[in-house]
Formats: C-alpha cells, sequence, structure tokens
C-alpha cells in the first residue's frame, strides 16, 4: 500500500548554509545548498576523533555500496521523471535493506550488530543531503524527490497488510534523537524494534498475527504535517485490511517498560532533532476525523502485557499532569495525578511526557477514535533508555539493546492478542516522578 499524504519537508524543515558541512562529490553535487541540522551532524566524530561517526556506521554496516549507487543514479538522471524514480526507489529499497540486514536475511552486509538501527538513520540523512546537493542540468522539484525519498525510507510505502481472517497490529518506531556532542552515538531501541517487527507474522494466544512498521521521525514539523495520522490513519481506512491493534513504540525511562495509560494533548517543547522547540496545545491534523480532547486512554490489553517477561520489568503507568488553570495552560506548575483527568482539565502530559512520543499515541489514537473505530485497540510502550556505547559501538551495548527488542517482540505479541477489559491497578509511584523521568519532558515555557 502506497501512502498518498505527502511530507511537506521543505516547509517543515530548517534548513542552515554552512559551507563545508557536506562531502562533494564530483560531477553532479555541489556543497553550497543549505543542508538541515540533522544532515550537518554527518561531520560528527567522537570526542577522542576519528572517523565521522554517522558515515562509519553505514560503512560497517555494509549500506556504503547502495548510498554510492543511488547518487550514481541520481547523477544519471536526465529528466525529472527519471529523477523521481530513483529517489522513489531507493527510499523503498533503503528501507527493506535495512529490515532484511536487521531481520537476518542479510548477513553479508557488514560487520556491525544486525539489531543496530543506526545505520538506517545515517545513510538516509547521507541521500538526503545527496538530494538537496544535486545539481542536475534541469531545474528539479527537489521538495516533491525529498518527500518520495523519505516516505519510502521509513516504511510508508510498504505498510499494506495482506487480506484475510489473520489478525493486524501497526507499529511505529522513532529514529536516534539527542545526537548533540557526545550524543552522536546514540541509538533507539524503538527503531531497532520496528526493524525487527516489519512484515513479522508473530504466534499469539488469538493466533498468527501479521505486522506491519514504520519508522518516525523526531522531528515537530514533521508531525504538524500530519506523518503519524497518514502512517495510521490510511491503515485504518483500509476497511479489507485494517489493522486490529495500533502501538507507537518510543525509549522511556531507565530500567523499565512502561504501557503507558494516557496520552495528552501538550507539546513541551523539547527541542527535536533540528534543535527546533515547540510549545502548545497538540494542534488537528488537516483532513482527518478527530475528537477535540485533552487525553487519549490507551486500550491496549496491558493486563496481558504485564505477564511479559524478559530483562526488564513492566509497568503500567497511569500517571498524567494537568495545568492548574484550565484558563492559562503553560503558567504555574502542573499537577501530576494517577487517577482519570476531569472534565474540563487541559493537559500538561501524559504519563509518557509531553514530547514527540506522548505525540505520537496521542494523533494515532485521535485518528482513531475519530474514525469511530473504538473496536481496533491502541495505546503506547516506552522502551527502557538505552545507553551509549563506549566508542562507536560494545558488546555490553549491543547485549542491552538487543534484550529490549527480543522483550518488545513478547510485549507486541501479548498486544496483538484479544484480551478482555482489565481492572487497572492500583499505581504506587509518585506521578511526577513518573512523567519527569521520560526524556524530552518539559513543564516550563
Amino acid at each position: 500500500m502506497r501512502l498518498t499524504a505527502l511530507l511537506p519537508l521543505l516547509a517543515v524543515v530548517p534548513l542552515v548554509a554552512l559551507p563545508g558541512t557536506a562531502t562533494a562529490a564530483s560531477g553532479c553535487f555541489g556543497t553550497t545548498a543549505p543542508l538541515t541540522v540533522e544532515e550537518q551532524r554527518l561531520t560528527a566524530t567522537l570526542p577522542a576523533g576519528g572517523p565521522a561517526v554517522g558515515p562509519e556506521l553505514v560503512r560497517l554496516a555494509g549500506l556504503d555500496p547502495l548510498v554510492a549507487e543511488v547518487k550514481h543514479d541520481l547523477c544519471a538522471a536526465r529528466t525529472p521523471r527519471r529523477a523521481e524514480r530513483v529517489v522513489t526507489r531507493a527510499g523503498d529499497r533503503l528501507w527493506r535493506t535495512a529490515v532484511d540486514r536487521a531481520q537476518g536475511r542479510r548477513p553479508d552486509l557488514g560487520t556491525l550488530d544486525r539489531f543496530d538501527d543506526r545505520p538506517l538513520y545515517w545513510a538516509r540523512l547521507q541521500l538526503s543531503s545527496a538530494i538537496r546537493q544535486w545539481t542536475p542540468s534541469f531545474s528539479p522539484d527537489r521538495a516533491a524527490l525529498l518527500k518520495a525519498f523519505d516516505r519510502g525510507s521509513r516504511g510508508l510505502d510498504d505498510a499494506g497488510f495482506p487480506l484475510g481472517k489473520t489478525r493486524r497490529l501497526m507499529v511505529s518506531g522513532f529514529d536516534p534523537f539527542q545526537l548533540d556532542g557526545p550524543g552522536i552515538t546514540i541509538s533507539n531501541p524503538a527503531g531497532a524494534s520496528a526493524l525487527q517487527l516489519d512484515g513479522r507474522v508473530l504466534d499469539t494466544p488469538s493466533g498468527p498475527a501479521v505486522v506491519q512498521a514504520v519508522s518516525f521521525p523526531v522531528v515537530w514539523g514533521y508531525f504538524d504535517e500530519g506523518i503519524v495520522e497518514s502512517a495510521y490513519g490510511t491503515a485504518l481506512r483500509d476497511r479489507a485490511r485494517r489493522p486490529d491493534v495500533l502501538m507507537t513504540i518510543s525509549q522511556g525511562r531507565p530500567g523499565r517498560f512502561d504501557v503507558e495509560r494516557w496520552a495528552g494533548a501538550w507539546r513541551g517543547g523539547f527541542p527535536d532533532n533540528n534543535n527546533v522547540s515547540v510549545t502548545g496545545g497538540v494542534p488537528p491534523a488537516a483532513g482527518w476525523p478527530q475528537p477535540d480532547v485533552q487525553f487519549i486512554e490507551t486500550t491496549l490489553p496491558y493486563a496481558r502485557m504485564l505477564g511479559v517477561t524478559g530483562a526488564y520489568p513492566v509497568n503500567f503507568n497511569q500517571a498524567f499532569c494537568v495545568w492548574p488553570d484550565p484558563a492559562h495552560p503553560g503558567t504555574g506548575t502542573p499537577v501530576c495525578r494517577s487517577d482519570a483527568p476531569a472534565p474540563g482539565e487541559i493537559a500538561a502530559s501524559g504519563g509518557g511526557g509531553n514530547y514527540l512520543s506522548n505525540e505520537s499515541m496521542f494523533r494515532s489514537n485521535r485518528v482513531r477514535v475519530g474514525l469511530g473505530l473504538t473496536s481496533v485497540a491502541g495505546g503506547h510502550l516506552h522502551t527502557p533508555v538505552l545507553g551509549q556505547p563506549t566508542g562507536l559501538t560494545d558488546p555490553a551495548f549491543e547485549a542491552r539493546r538487543q534484550a529490549i527488542v527480543t522483550q518488545v517482540l513478547g510485549l507486541t505479541s501479548a498486544a496483538a492478542s484479544v484480551s478482555s477489559p482489565a481492572a487497572a491497578p492500583r499505581s504506587t509511584e509518585s506521578p511526577r516522578a513518573a512523567v519527569e523521568s521520560v526524556p524530552g519532558t518539559v513543564f516550563t515555557r
């Protein structure tokens, strides 16, 4: 299934011209076109020096020939139509190659741990920067080319389910984030989980379940343009093949998984991967039916998910926060509780904070409810924080990531099963501590 909603990348991504921040390729690439902040990090090295981290991870994963081939094909494109075919195929091919490598079908591709999500992220940036700095003999519709490439490279072009009576589950992960300075080596276990889950058939107590996965950017502007609704809403509108379960996944608190009870309609303003901050209520998504609500509650089978064992405990996080004066949201100290929001209260955060992870749960379930699909289960899973490696990678770092991803597969299987509603267990932790410990949560303007 090809998603038709396009992302106007150039309209939502801030561009900065930094001479020398991109590597010139002979023939058809320049060096003066502005790059995004994300793309500028392609030259970042470890604090101790050495090769640029992003390109080196691409090389170690065996993806550099693919990047070089796409650049060659782009240089050979002599017409706008040919250029469109090149970038569309490149995005789809990059995603499919990353999935195949992650799931063990491409042992020929490099020596880097196959659970590593970072090569996909950095290869995508290498190619998006190449599209920006490409200098063909004709005037390309560069924005459209970037849209086509990005959509495919995030799995949005192959997120269709098969026909039949099998259960269907749609999930989403995220790119790495907090990459400035020493964070340049960060990996995101949610993105790694998406690569492991895409296209898999899981055994569940309710029978086999087919999973389709996509990966979201950590950029406010993409969310403003409706990438979450485009992904999940398009799947939900396919009556013959709509998913039975939606589950957004992101990285959360140290040492634990959290099944989030509440998503809130507030953005705390933590900087995204382009170092842009946005504060205020979550805006509506154009073109999609959606309720005007402040909170949305999970309908995932959390009782079954809490029974999944692995390296980390699984918690049902019932915390949420509201602004003390509904007439003046964004002012005062938020009040955090673990009961249920009252009518008229204004969200300051969901249980998973007020960054893009919370917003992915809110948006995907807002469109689910807006479409009247209350029989479709939906919610959010926060993984444990992975931490960083010593150098580019190390065995302990790889073992932690694999343990997290393996447990995500078990939790996804549990989420896909049919389950009777269960009463929420009594929460014993501090609601404020639960919310504030999630990366990206901000309560001050």
